[in-house]
């Protein structure tokens, strides 16, 4: 025995990660129930509380006969001890939310996944896999599904400054093989987009990741290349928009505006308040008329549409071919 009473030879780390893993828990902890869980000493138990602070994880401690010790939140991040059924429970979460371009899902998610997974024990990562294929999502958009794997790979290649290699299909169904530098994954809301720099065609490219089959990561590290552009968000845009047609489009709305914003893709923009009752969309979409018209029907509101005049076009001959259509 040690001179503070703990057994020799005990092994620190792993008895500071069990401690974490009790004071994530969200209750106080006496430090008599501490010292029974731990195996240790009283006074052990607080030299590792310090211990933890020294890390970073701001543990509160009360004072009194019925005095323990809690974890509380800080002013950053530390690392998160997580037990087989939490971390199962995240990587299905998040695989979740990767698989489908769900609005308010961004880049950060599937960093965290592509994090989580990598060091996922195997047992583990059958039983996500398990979950996953057996669940059926219910999903409201209408974007492309993704294979969470795809997205993890090309986020975990691009964090490492790792080159990628994958299958590409084109719009037009052209299929090749791609060699890239990865620079940032993008979500628009509906879809995911790779920001890469091409090695073959020596220019900069946009890749849907909905078209990406087989993607791996090819070991060769880069330094990553100054982006022509902003930033990716900005990239991405203006690779969207280019060679396209685009339209101002002006739609006031007869409803809230938090009630039509529930209703409305967010890349179409933020829309102005009236007052209580009315609200005012004003954006430029490159997105085809009929999706617009659609997405405008969605609403289930009535609304008024100042421009462009071909979506009004659009929208006249679409109701008028549901009137004939119940007729």
């Amino acid at each position: 025995m040690t001179a503070d009473g703990t057994a020799a030879g005990t092994d620190t780390p792993a008895r500071l990660f069990q401690l974490l893993s009790l004071l994530q828990t969200p209750r106080e902890w006496p430090g008599a129930e501490l010292s029974e869980r731990l195996g240790v000493s009283r006074r052990t138990v607080r030299r590792d509380i310090d211990r933890l602070r020294d890390l970073g994880y701001p543990v509160r401690a009360s004072q009194g006969a019925a005095g323990g010790y809690r974890l509380v939140a800080g002013k950053a991040m530390p690392p998160l001890v997580l037990d087989d059924e939490e971390a199962v429970a995240i990587a299905v979460g998040l695989r979740a939310g990767a698989g489908h371009a769900v609005e308010g899902v961004e880049e950060a998610s599937v960093r965290a996944l592509a994090k989580l997974e990598q060091v996922l024990p195997a047992r583990l990562r059958h039983r996500v896999s398990a979950l996953q294929i057996a669940t059926t999502p219910l999903t409201s958009g209408d974007g492309a599904s993704i294979a969470p794997e795809t997205l993890t790979v090309m986020a975990s290649a691009a964090a490492g400054h790792e080159r990628l290699r994958f299958a590409y299909r084109a719009g037009d169904g052209t299929e090749s093989r791609r060699l890239t530098e990865p620079y940032r994954l993008v979500s628009t809301g509906r879809r995911w987009y790779l920001v890469a720099f091409d090695i073959d065609r020596e220019d900069w490219r946009t890749f849907r990741v909905d078209r990406v089959s087989d993607p791996f990561a090819t070991g060769a590290r880069f330094v990553p290349r100054e982006l022509p552009a902003g930033d990716a968000a900005e990239f991405i845009r203006e690779s969207m928009w280019r060679g396209r047609q685009t339209y101002d489009v002006d739609v006031t709305f007869a409803a809230p505006a938090v009630f039509v914003a529930a209703r409305l893709p967010a890349v179409l923009g933020p829309l102005d308040t009236v007052d209580d009752t009315t609200c005012r969309l004003r954006c430029t979409a490159s997105d085809s008329i009929e999706w617009l018209a659609i997405r405008l029907a969605l609403t289930d509101c009535e609304f008024t549409v100042r421009g462009p005049a071909e979506l009004v076009a659009c929208l006249s001959e679409m109701a008028g071919r549901m009137a004939r259509s119940t007729g």
